[in-house]
């Protein structure tokens, strides 16, 4: 029986991850391209999130009908949910920040 390793992911590396990804895994550190807003990095970490969800039940509907296998369902729905946990540390991340913005004396 194989398991399935246990990966911690922090905020930042999320964050220098999505950077990446948005600017490409071949793009040139030196090539001096404009690096993309807060905004558009974040939407599209929203939208690559959602499509892991759509693949998810996508695999798990493709089991139920008997056109896949066990591990192809069992692998979408480990990544599904690595990526909500990503998402859901994320979010408690920004919302503490905001607090202790809040708290902050003026």
């Amino acid at each position: 029986m194989t398991t399935i390793p246990t990966i911690v992911i922090t905020p930042s590396t999320a964050a220098e991850a999505y950077g990446r990804t948005a600017r490409g895994a071949l793009a040139d550190p030196t090539a001096g391209s404009a690096a993309p807003s807060f905004g558009a990095s974040v939407m599209q970490a929203v939208n690559q999130a959602i499509g892991t969800g759509n693949q998810a039940d996508t695999q798990a509907m493709l089991a139920i009908s008997g056109g896949s296998n066990m591990t192809d369902v069992v692998t979408a729905l480990s990544h599904a949910e690595m990526t909500l946990q990503t998402a859901t540390a994320i979010r408690d991340r920004v919302i503490q920040a905001y607090q202790d913005i809040i708290k902050m004396p003026i």
